[in-house]
């Protein structure tokens, strides 16, 4: 079972998180996500137990524990959207970002006709 941990301190490793779960069973993996641009942590993770009945024991014991002055959100993480299914909420299309330019946005014949331009 895949477990989300959030408001976790932004000091915390990934050790540290395997540590605190696996007082309540068998871990498979803990990761703290880290910011690309920042190569800080998020302040949130996950945790994989193999074992269901152990994983809910631990979401049981952990979820509102502080740990570090911040108390832990721990529940079973839900599936990622994916990219190719309808957002709702956000920003808005974007609108046309202009229409036609007024005033010297066309090229303009000066002089009689003959179709040569001058300008």
């Amino acid at each position: 079972m895949d477990i989300y941990v959030g408001n976790l301190a932004y000091s915390t490793t990934d050790d540290e998180l395997r540590e605190l779960f696996a007082a309540h069973g068998a871990v498979s993996s803990a990761r703290v996500c880290i910011d690309r641009m920042t190569s800080r942590s998020k302040g949130f993770g996950f945790v994989e137990m193999p074992n269901s009945e152990e994983a809910q024991a631990a979401i049981a014991a952990l979820n509102g524990r502080n740990i570090g002055d911040r108390a832990l959100r721990v529940n079973e993480s839900q599936p990622k959207p994916r990219s190719d299914a309808p957002r709702s909420g956000g920003f808005g299309g974007g609108g046309g970002g202009g229409g036609r330019r007024e005033g010297g946005g066309e090229r303009r014949e000066r002089g009689g006709g003959g179709g040569s331009s001058r300008w």
